[in-house]
């Protein structure tokens, strides 16, 4: 298949500016950019990516990032010499190495907030299923169950729970607004105290945490600190009747200790968005009652999509027009 040649570091008048795209994308998001850009497809070419890239894109100014890459560092960076940025549909860039972009001199744009209100809904969602149990209610009703067993086991009440968020950010500060309404005391861990919550209880470690909350919610980013950071003495301290949601990233949590410790009945559910070798999902979960499940749809809404992309064109807009980026991701 025919691809695209990148012969010029700044595009001319009325040219539209290059952009690399790595990995393919759907026709909606392709419909958004290619209007603005001239889309240089890696994956449509029958090169092997490091031919493609020598041959075609030592050139490229910018590329798209729209969903993790493996890991997107030095290896890649050297084959772009030219690169200024890496723009991301994403709010995480654990995908991304942004110590490696900054000493390039590499600017990294991310989806911002644009994801911050879906992503507490869901976590707010997740936790009102898992305690109320209202899908596993459902699907006893749909089996026609409840004729025959009478009424399925009640769950727990929301309001009043104390819940420990771990990280908060923009989406834990979000997700603690809404539980806030619930009755819900907050506490939460993060590198330092946030002086805007001062109702909120700190604790200096996630352990610490776990011991006075009933739910622990987890909404940090991935990095080497908080990979694994729920771990068995975690969920120990959480206690059998506590519930663990995670909208972050599968890693955050020891899985195989998950599995173990709600088989075990260490702790009392479960509401999990992500995992840890997505789209695979430990198979003990998907037949556990008190576990709730969805395919990493927290932050994925029509109106979170057209933001999110609207975001990444005026990132790159800007920096080809050698203005300020919206949503530049600190080093």
């Amino acid at each position: 298949m025919a691809t695209a040649t990148c012969t010029t570091n700044t595009p001319k008048i009325g040219e539209k500016p290059k952009l690399l795209v790595l990995r393919r994308i759907s026709a909606y998001f392709e419909g958004v950019f290619s209007p603005h850009f001239d889309l240089i497809k890696a994956e449509e070419s029958s090169l092997p990516l490091p031919a493609f890239l020598s041959t075609h894109c030592r050139d490229i100014r910018a590329v798209l990032i729209a969903a993790p890459y493996g890991m997107f560092g030095s290896s890649l960076l050297d084959q772009l010499p030219s690169l200024g940025i890496v723009a991301c549909t994403t709010a995480g860039v654990n995908h991304i190495d942004v110590d490696a972009c900054r000493k390039r001199g590499i600017a990294v744009t991310n989806a911002g907030e644009m994801f911050t209100p879906d992503a507490a809904d869901f976590a707010v969602g997740l936790l009102v299923d898992v305690l109320r149990k209202v899908t596993m209610a459902d699907r006893y009703v749909r089996n026609g169950l409840w004729m025959l067993k009478g009424d399925y086991p009640l769950g727990s009440k929301v309001s009043g729970k104390r819940v420990g968020i771990v990280g908060l950010g923009s989406i834990g500060s979000h997700v603690a607004k809404r539980l806030v309404a619930f009755g819900c005391p907050i506490s939460y861990f993060s590198r330092a105290p946030k002086p805007n919550y001062p109702s909120y209880r700190y604790f200096p470690n996630v352990l610490e945490l776990a011991r006075e909350s009933d739910v622990l919610i987890l909404s940090c980013a991935l990095t080497d600190e908080t990979r694994n950071i729920i771990n068995r003495d975690v969920m120990v301290a959480l206690g059998k009747d506590g519930v663990i949601i995670n909208v972050g990233r599968g890693a955050l949590i020891d899985e195989p200790e998950l599995v173990r410790c709600l088989k075990e009945g260490v702790i009392g559910g479960a509401g999990l968005d992500v995992f840890v070798n997505e789209p695979e999902v430990p198979e003990e979960l998907t037949h556990m009652d008190n576990v709730v499940l969805s395919d990493h749809r927290a932050v994925t809404t029509p109106e979170a999509f057209k933001g999110v992309l609207e975001l990444a064109i005026a990132n790159l807009d800007a920096f080809f027009s050698g203005k300020p980026l919206l949503s530049p991701v600190s080093c």
